[in-house]
């Protein structure tokens, strides 16, 4: 049975939203699946979400903001660019691994093929991190390309997860590979080691 349009505020309904959106990615659901689940009619999400694409948009951006707001100011903080970087790679790992919804939404953010939706998630969602990642890498090493140290640092951190299905199968593979204490330590190694040993 449907519930009261409106008894649930823009938050929890973008909060019930993101697990939708995880599971099936954009295309996969409707505004009226959405609704069901949420429990409120289909014009009680209209008053909140103009379509679809917005309601989505948001989802993600509270989803991201939740996760990975505590994790920017890991970058802007105080400290020693590299063990800030190593705060950052640590707790992102760790979020990762718990946070199987967040990963989900990502990985069909990724496969999205909508221009629009993407800009729209680079310039009001996913900019201010990258930007404050950016940053650092500027401090950490300033002779190379900002925009490629960071995409290469979130992928060095993501793949190992969006993996997870299959490497296991993959020579070499170990049960320890799925703790995200060492895929931190070996993330940092490699950013250590390929970007500047030297440079603390």
């Amino acid at each position: 049975m449907v519930k009261q349009a409106f008894r649930h505020t823009r938050e929890e309904i973008l909060g019930l939203s993101v697990p939708l959106f995880a599971t099936v990615g954009f295309d996969g659901v409707s505004m009226r699946d959405i609704a069901a689940a949420v429990g409120v009619t289909p014009a009680a999400l209209y008053h909140h979400f103009s379509d679809k694409a917005q309601l989505c948009l948001d989802a993600v951006g509270y989803a991201f903001e939740e996760k990975m707001g505590p994790l920017k100011s890991l970058l802007d903080g105080e400290g020693k660019p590299w063990y800030r970087l190593e705060a950052f790679v640590l707790q992102f790992t760790r979020m990762l691994a718990r946070e199987k919804d967040f990963r989900r939404l990502m990985q069909w953010v990724l496969l999205d093929n909508d221009e629009q939706r993407l800009q729209s998630l680079a310039d009001c969602v996913f900019r201010d991190l990258f930007s404050a990642l950016g940053n650092l890498a500027g401090e950490l090493v300033p002779d190379r390309d900002a925009h490629l140290v960071v995409i290469s640092i979130i992928g060095l951190v993501t793949y190992p997860f969006e993996t997870q299905s299959v490497r296991r199968f993959l020579p070499g593979y170990q049960q320890q590979h799925e703790d995200p204490e060492a895929i931190a330590r070996h993330v940092v190694g490699l950013l250590r080691n390929g970007l500047c040993a030297s440079n603390e």
